[in-house]
């Protein structure tokens, strides 16, 4: 069975236009030479540098969660290979804006060269930017959604300032996967409790010191993931 016909039966692809583009962006054109004849693996494979490309059934339960739209302006963190950019492009379409971060020179022209494949950086659709991503990008701000590809200890302060009122920022933390929504009024009740998996932690996020804006917040525990470089 094809890898995004597993994923979806499995129910971790749902969305229409997150199903569309992982058929269309070939997760064999973002890895390495050598590693081309397993790239339908469900698996994290190295792409160099101590970095991996991440596993396609990590990718899709967060870009699920990060729920990106068309004409959105989103913010990838750790982009890697550029695999995530560039599904991120296809939803965002010509109306939309990615703006890919990574710190380790060799994979932003690794990346940049991949994601150039689709014509998303003849188009500016990606914008392919060497820098420490859990600062964030200032130039860009704000954006409707954030993806952090790698593991800290906290969500980055920076990026939760950097996210539009009711943006998703999805990210890593140690070995769970966060979702937060920034509000500016109180807090309201997250999703139907009674869909929620017994995995799921709901959780009251307090405010941001020094920032009128609240989020709601949800842990989902156990993944396991690189550790974010800064």
């Amino acid at each position: 069975m094809k890898l995004v016909d597993k994923l979806i039966e499995e129910e971790w692809l749902k969305s229409p236009e997150i199903i569309g583009a992982f058929r269309k962006i070939k997760r064999e054109d973002f890895i390495l030479e050598d590693k081309r004849e397993i790239a339908e693996l469900n698996e994290a494979l190295p792409i160099g540098f101590g970095q991996t490309i991440s596993q396609p059934l990590t990718v899709a339960f967060m870009l699920e969660l990060l729920q990106p739209k068309p004409g959105d302006k989103i913010l990838d963190v750790g982009a890697g290979s550029g695999w995530t950019a560039a599904i991120l492009a296809e939803i965002a379409g010509p109306k939309g804006k990615v703006v890919a971060m990574e710190i380790i020179p060799e994979l932003v022209e690794f990346g940049k060269n991949n994601v150039a494949k689709y014509g998303f950086i003849e188009s500016e659709t990606v914008d392919f930017i060497l820098g420490n991503g859990s600062l964030g990008f200032k130039k860009e701000a704000p954006y409707d959604k954030i993806l952090v590809s790698a593991s800290g200890k906290k969500a980055p302060e920076e990026l939760k300032k950097q996210l539009k009122i009711n943006g998703r920022l999805v990210c890593c933390i140690e070995n769970s996967i966060w979702l937060f929504i920034k509000k500016n009024s109180s807090l309201t009740n997250f999703g139907d409790k009674k869909s929620e998996k017994k995995s799921e932690k709901k959780i009251n996020a307090p405010k941001l010191v020094g920032d009128k804006n609240e989020f709601e917040q949800k842990e989902y525990p156990g993944f396991v993931f690189v550790p974010l470089v800064k």
